[in-house]
């Protein structure tokens, strides 16, 4: 049965939604296939930005060490990116424009700059190596590339057809940007691109792991970002008139700990994008570290933490913790990996002011999905919790594109406004990745409970997902493949309490040649793919014996991993 939460917040969101209220909507239809948009979207992230930075103008928007920025400061810094990137390097509306970079303010201010200057922000993984890298500016034909010293290193000596400018961080926009900062003259480019940027443009290209290897570029139009926002922001309003009706007006400003990349999905729209709306103050870190998010946390006085489950367990179980006042923090949320049950308990313990949160969304859907909040967490933890109104349309489907009574497993899919309009340049995996009725194909197995809560219990898809990071089993399989020496490999996914899960092989020598060991292996795979994708050494086996296979030929997956699982486990 519904709980009290579930029909409060029900209640709640359908008041929002009403005709003449802040998050009402409109029907919307998109290749033949109608669905609910906002009506008083933005029709662009550069409007967006353009009418929240101005609306919030003289609050703290981003801290990050020394650098202290308002939202008005910040929107003017990006105004000057994009001046630079219209006049001084060409960028006209539709150009990628690549960033790779680690987290930073500048980080940020480049993004809004790109978007501002009507080009399309190609988000490139920061932990990608010098290949990947290129690989990824290469297929998004991207004619620029915004980067930092440690990822254009990575890129010496690999082709590209990017002209790369770099920028540092942890200094002021105009000295970290210098090189694409101009003031304007005049009429600023981003004002004047205002009247020439619509909802049918092309706004991101985020980079996904898939079952097929080599990573596809998921394109999205400005539709589709601003909608993923806007769910978001309807959700984070629902949620403030919940907690104001039990516990008064909430007054201090909102703030966040940004501790997730920001080219991935979760770090962009929930975190990044969703800020600008509801005013909300961004604490940065260059990389994770637990005994430093609990000193920023207690400084900041940050409200809502999101990261990989490993992240909020460890702030829990930090020896650190009780030294500082955390009590500001009520949110603890995760995505990109299931959490553990035993997590969900221990953060509650740790924090008795706070909840556990869980999100559910894919690159794809611009992170919309489902999400489990509060006490109902608590009472499902293995539940990623009910789809997100009002965009979310979410469906259990069988391989034909049937839906499935409730309880049964299947695929679950996913329709709304929000989700991306395909893949770049390759019509193809498009086309399989979408049903006729307009539904995006998850990849991932689950079913709906009785009360209309999402539980994943397998994946169609090929991919580990190690704390947050997907990575694809057929890129790492070729990755070994390319050793001359070696026969036949198997990688697959091991349980791990700290990242959730993590890769592993199993590889065999082909006929005549001497083995290699696991040790020399991995040092090769490190040459070649990022190093969060390689298997460590005791988690990489040498066999004798011709992996199992299936009546199709292909080597049994499920029978390797049971047979190396255990293996790792006598370890």
């Amino acid at each position: 049965m519904p709980t009290q939460l579930d029909n409060s917040l029900e209640a709640i969101i359908a008041g929002l939604t009403a005709e003449g209220q802040p998050f009402a909507t409109v029907p919307f239809v998109r290749d033949g296939i109608t669905m609910p948009a906002f009506a008083a979207a933005p029709p662009t992230l550069a409007h967006y930005f353009a009418h929240f930075c101005n609306q919030n103008k003289d609050l703290p928007f981003l801290v990050d060490g020394d650098i202290r920025l308002t939202f008005g400061e910040t929107y003017a810094a990006a105004t000057c990116v994009a001046e630079s990137l219209v006049h001084d390097h060409g960028i006209a509306k539709g150009d990628r424009v690549a960033l790779a970079a680690r987290n930073s303010a500048n980080w940020m201010i480049a993004y809004m700059g790109i978007l501002m200057a009507g080009g399309c922000a190609t988000l490139l993984n920061g932990f990608s190596s010098g290949d990947e890298l290129a690989y990824g500016i290469d297929l998004a034909e991207a004619s620029l590339l915004l980067a930092d010293e440690g990822r254009a290193a990575r890129l010496e000596g690999h082709a590209h057809p990017a002209k790369v400018v770099l920028f540092t961080h942890g200094n002021a926009p105009a000295e970290g940007l210098a090189a694409v900062w101009r003031a304007p003259e005049g009429t600023p480019a981003a004002i004047a691109l205002l009247g020439e940027l619509g909802p049918d443009d092309i706004a991101t290209i985020l980079y996904t792991s898939g079952s097929t290897g080599k990573s596809k570029g998921a394109w999205s139009d400005h539709r589709g970002v601003v909608h993923g926002v806007m769910n978001y922001v309807a959700q984070s309003a629902m949620a403030k008139v919940h907690v104001e009706s039990q516990e008064g007006p909430m007054t201090a400003q909102p703030c966040a700990l940004v501790a997730v990349p920001l080219f991935h999905v979760t770090g962009e729209v929930p975190l990044f994008l969703q800020s600008f709306a509801i005013a909300r103050k961004l604490v940065l870190m260059p990389k994770w570290d637990a005994g430093l998010a609990i000193r920023l946390m207690a400084e900041e006085q940050v409200s809502y933490f999101v990261g990989v489950p490993l992240m909020s367990y460890e702030i829990a179980n930090h020896p650190d913790r009780d030294k500082y006042d955390l009590s500001a923090c009520k949110s603890f949320a995760a995505g990109g990996a299931p959490r553990p049950v035993e997590h969900v308990t221990r953060i509650k313990e740790a924090f008795p002011g706070g909840f556990p949160l869980l999100g559910y969304g894919l690159t794809e859907t611009n992170a919309v999905g489902c999400g489990n909040f509060n006490e109902n967490y608590l009472a499902k933890p293995g539940s990623t919790g009910r789809p997100s109104l009002p965009m979310v349309d979410l469906r259990i489907l069988d391989d034909q594109g049937y839906e499935l009574p409730q309880g049964q497993v299947g695929e679950v899919c996913i329709r709304s406004v929000a989700n991306f309009r395909g893949y770049w340049k390759n019509d193809e995996a498009t086309e399989a990745a979408f049903t006729e009725t307009g539904f995006f194909r998850t990849g991932d197995l689950g079913y709906l409970d009785e009360d209309g809560y999402l539980f994943i219990v397998d994946r169609k898809k090929d991919i580990i997902i190690r704390g947050g990071e997907n990575i694809s089993c057929i890129e790492v399989e070729d990755a070994i493949y390319a050793h001359d020496a070696i026969g036949e490999c198997s990688v697959f996914g091991l349980p791990d309490e700290r990242f959730g899960e993590v890769p592993a092989a199993v590889y065999a020598m082909k006929e005549g040649h001497a083995a290699i060991t696991p040790a020399q292996l991995r040092t090769f795979l490190l040459e070649r793919i990022a190093p969060f994708k390689v298997p460590l050494e005791h988690q990489i086996w040498l066999t004798e014996e011709a992996l199992p296979r299936l009546g199709t030929q292909k080597i049994d997956k499920r029978s390797v991993k049971t047979r190396y699982a255990s293996a790792a486990v006598t370890a």
